[in-house]
């Protein structure tokens, strides 16, 4: 009797339909708890149970972007703000996931600088902001390091306890077989620590954002931390909010990304979810 490899039992079928079910339930919950939140929020608003010109509504922020839109310049708000954030992120990564990696080679590095970073990550990084605008100048190269401060020590101080962590039997089973430093990071050390990086890179993106609203609070002329900035000055609340909503619609897809390649790398080692 020939049976097709495609085949799904009974059993798995259902399995599979009440997973499709609870994600279609979780994900229905997410979009009313929103829509309702919203809902709510514009009802409260016109009838007077808030004060729309403190609280602002979402008609009142929707039509604020609409106007940023219709005068040119809400692309170029977005646009300031996404590539501080993005250079912000990569940077604070890539240069992390660096010291993490000549830490864990060099135990004696690691010993001597451990407290330092223990320090620094203690240390609230937005206090550096004026120095940084000091040292740097007030441009946008600026914002970046305050992005990359924020992010940098939690990047290193998360991968570098993955890697130290990373189950010693593995090691031994490869360095038996002769593989010398660079080849245990390459086998193992980076292969088993991906989960890490990968959660490193999560916590990083909020990192980024952070550290780039707070340096365009402190110098910039344009951003979205600019506008929140300016629409507080003036009590334009609606500009405010419109900033703040779009701020969390970029900051969002960014995670997304991340959670996009995360989910690509683990099907690529066989360890589909």
């Amino acid at each position: 009797m020939f049976i097709s490899e495609n085949a799904v039992s009974p059993a798995r079928e259902a399995w599979l339909k009440r997973r499709r079910r609870d994600r279609l339930l979780v994900g229905v919950a997410k979009a009313g708890l929103l829509v309702s939140l919203l809902f709510f929020w514009e009802i409260a608003a016109r009838t007077g149970m808030i004060d729309p010109f403190i609280t602002s509504s979402p008609s009142r922020f929707m039509l604020s972007i609409g106007r940023l839109a219709a005068r040119g310049e809400l692309w170029q708000h977005i646009w300031v703000t996404t590539l501080e954030a993005i250079a912000g992120f990569c940077c604070g990564t890539i240069l992390g996931t660096i010291i993490a990696i000549v830490l864990w080679g060099s135990s004696f590095l690691c010993r001597v600088l451990e407290p330092y970073l223990v320090v620094l990550n203690a240390l609230p990084k937005i206090a550096l902001g004026p120095i940084f605008i000091v040292w740097i100048g007030a441009r946008p190269m600026a914002i970046v390091v305050i992005a990359l401060s924020i992010s940098l020590v939690v990047t290193v101080l998360e991968v570098l306890g993955g890697f130290v962590s990373t189950d010693p039997d593995m090691i031994r089973l490869v360095q038996t077989f002769g593989a010398g430093k660079l080849q245990v990071l390459r086998k193992v050390v980076l292969p088993a620590n991906l989960p890490t990086i990968i959660g490193s890179l999560k916590v990083n993106v909020g990192m980024s954002w952070v550290g780039v609203i707070v340096g365009e609070f402190l110098i910039s002329k344009a951003g979205l931390g600019y506008l929140i900035v300016y629409g507080s000055q003036v009590f334009q609340l609606d500009l405010v909010m419109a900033s703040v909503v779009i701020l969390s619609f970029i900051a969002t897809l960014m995670y997304f990304c991340i959670q996009y390649i995360e989910k690509l790398l683990s099907r690529r080692r066989g360890a589909v979810r």
